[in-house]
């Protein structure tokens, strides 16, 4: 078969399948994929809180079963090394559950996690559950003291000053931490055969003197905070408390949900069942149904999601259809974009606190996230709704005059777009205890950057604009010396890459410059032998590994269409990128990938959108066919 016409029977494919995927509603989802930490987190939820549903309670350490790996271990990601947290954290579900510590599965976990460092190399959220499950002394947590609420804005130090994410989640975590909760086990059912003699000091410990680091100077006084903490005179806790749980019932959502995260959902509850809340109040029920919401019911188990990207899937996916030439007033990409219309965020979230006169205008990622809109999911949906021919153009032009105001207000103090804040970029708080995640941070990055300056092209924006120069500034000083874009997002290089060119291409940039022929190398140099590009998630970790790793269909699309965008069309690793993907097809028009290609926090915390294993490959070939046209 000609090279064209399997092209055309590719795409015709791939659109059959997306269109047949629909929800009835509009909207495109599918699971989001993450480490089994979530899931076991939802056994902890029910004991903790006296809500042990038996049946569920098999299905979710089903799940965990199904996911563990011969050698015993849970990992962060697909192919990934043993994680110690996921792994510890599955084995305490599975103990809570009822499972013998005799099954041979959990004695090959217990030689994984003694294999891997034990108890004392967990995370501080890992200690924290511990502590809450009467596992570990409340000593080796790192203090969280509600008065951080009391913080003024203005005061270096502030929630504010967090992530949306980190602050949806230490607020509450801060009020179950001042009750310092303890749960006792039944008899069999702690996990007393994981210690051993080296976790006889789990606390995190400095490595020299108080003054010698930052880190440890936030260790010593995380040890000062402890020790006054201990005293019974906290004159301002009454008035700490009282606020951070008023703070927790502002930020639930009509629908119960709570940051449209499972942390900040499950530690906000956990406020509600420590502050005595009745389980017939209001609040409760819609807490517990939106967290139902996140779970999904497979034949070999139940697993409970981090997050939902409705809005982020249904966009892409539309403009996956539009870019493959879909009339632009099709009935599918009409009610996609009739849905999208009504999920806009109307009112005023965290955000106004940094920008007080913008006008609310955004989007979330999630189905129910009216204080979080973001950056993101808004420029995504912005190049969508104006490819979009509605029966009402008014309306739309209307909204989307209002969120392009909300975006452009979004735009940071170095010229480029974070997530869902804007100057959230004080590096000191990834120093203290309680961040050793390394996310307490939402900077400005490259990808969020590039795809807000794509739409920006896209509407009409020029490179004589202001805010469009200091974006392009931005973009071009965040090239790494290789050629590459380092992907806050989407892992790792290879779609920061993408999203950078993408968004350089559309504002009118010369894409003949040395800057980016160098991009267009640092791609030829990591295609594989198999025509495609991938890259494991520990390129975050070790950058010598960057744009290295097994190929896979949505990564290979970021790299084909990278490199679309330098103008490289008829470059034959453009066309091998093609073929690729193309001999991937599955017999349905699908691809299928097993690797997480998203993140949620580098190194700590990835992501598989099922998704993107679908509507990317089908952007790729549908632009390359565009290349020609």
């Amino acid at each position: 078969m000609e090279f064209d016409t399997r092209l055309d029977d590719a795409i015709r494919k791939s659109r059959d399948y997306l269109l047949s995927r629909q929800v009835e509603d509009g909207y495109w989802i599918d699971e989001l994929e993450v480490n089994m930490t979530i899931t076991a987190e939802l056994i902890f939820f029910m004991h903790l809180t006296g809500t042990v549903d038996l049946e569920k309670q098999e299905k979710l350490a089903q799940h965990l079963l199904n996911k563990q790996r011969e050698d015993g271990s849970w990992p962060l990601y697909f192919g990934g090394p043993c994680e110690i947290n996921s792994t510890v954290e599955s084995y305490t579900a599975l103990k809570l559950a009822g499972f013998s510590a005799d099954r041979p599965e959990m004695m090959r976990a217990r030689e994984a996690i003694f294999a891997n460092g034990g108890i004392k190399k967990t995370r501080v959220f890992t200690k924290i559950f511990l502590a809450m499950l009467g596992q570990v002394s409340w000593e080796v947590c790192p203090a969280v003291p509600a008065e951080i609420i009391l913080f003024a804005d203005w005061f270096p130090f502030n929630i504010y000053e967090m992530s949306s994410w980190s602050r949806g989640t230490v607020v509450p975590l801060s009020v179950v931490i001042s009750h310092k909760p303890v749960f006792h086990p039944p008899e069999g059912r702690g996990i007393k055969e994981l210690f051993t003699d080296d976790d006889s000091e789990l606390a995190i410990q400095p490595d020299g003197s108080m003054f010698s680091s930052w880190r440890n100077f936030f260790i010593y006084l995380d040890r000062f905070i402890k020790f006054v903490g201990k005293s019974s005179w906290k004159p301002f806790r009454k008035m700490a408390l009282k606020k951070a749980n008023q703070w927790i019932v502002d930020h639930q959502e009509e629908q119960g949900d709570f940051a449209g995260i499972q942390p900040s959902m499950i530690n906000s509850m956990l406020v509600y069942h420590y502050n005595g809340m009745s389980k017939d109040d209001p609040k409760w029920v819609k807490g517990l149904e939106a967290i139902e919401r996140f779970l999904i019911h497979k034949d070999g188990g139940t697993l409970m999601q981090a997050c939902v990207s409705p809005l982020w899937d249904t966009a892409i996916c539309a403009n996956a259809l539009c870019d493959s030439g879909m009339p632009t007033d099709h009935p599918a990409l009409v009610k996609a974009g009739e849905w999208i219309l009504k999920k806009q965020v109307t009112g005023k979230g965290d955000w106004i606190v940094k920008n007080p006169h913008a006008t609310p205008g955004g989007w979330a990622f999630e189905f129910y996230n009216e204080l979080y809109p973001d950056c993101d999911d808004t420029a995504e949906i912005l190049i969508f709704l104006d490819r979009l021919n509605l029966p009402d153009q008014s309306y739309k032009l209307k909204e989307t005059e209002r969120a392009m105001s909300w975006l452009l207000s979004m735009q940071c103090k170095n010229g480029g777009w974070a997530a869902f804040d804007i100057d959230n970029d004080k590096e000191l708080l990834n120093k203290v205890p309680f961040a050793d995640h390394g996310a307490m941070l939402d900077p400005p990055t490259a990808d969020v950057s590039g795809r807000v300056l794509w739409m920006l092209g896209r509407i009409g924006f020029k490179k004589e604009n202001p805010q469009v120069r200091r974006l392009v500034d931005f973009i071009k000083n965040e090239q790494e010396s290789d050629g590459s874009w380092w992907g806050r997002w989407g892992v790792n290089y290879i779609y920061g890459s993408w999203l950078a060119l993408t968004g350089l291409k559309s504002i009118g940039e010369d894409m003949s410059q040395p800057f980016v022929r160098r991009a267009m190398k640092w791609y030829e140099d990591h295609q594989n032998e198999d025509g495609g590009w991938g890259e494991t998630c520990e390129s975050y970790k070790d950058p010598s590994l960057r744009g290295k790793g097994e190929s896979t269909a949505s990564q290979t699309a970021w790299a084909v269409m990278g490199m679309l965008a330098g103008g490289e069309a008829e470059n034959p690793a453009v066309k091998r990128g093609i073929e690729y993907l193309l001999s991937q097809q599955k017999e349905y028009g699908s691809w299928y990938e097993d690797e997480f290609t998203g993140t949620g926090f580098p190194i700590h915390f990835f992501i598989k959108y099922h998704m993107y294993q679908q509507f990317f490959p089908l952007m790729a070939l549908s632009r390359y066919r565009l290349s020609f046209a």
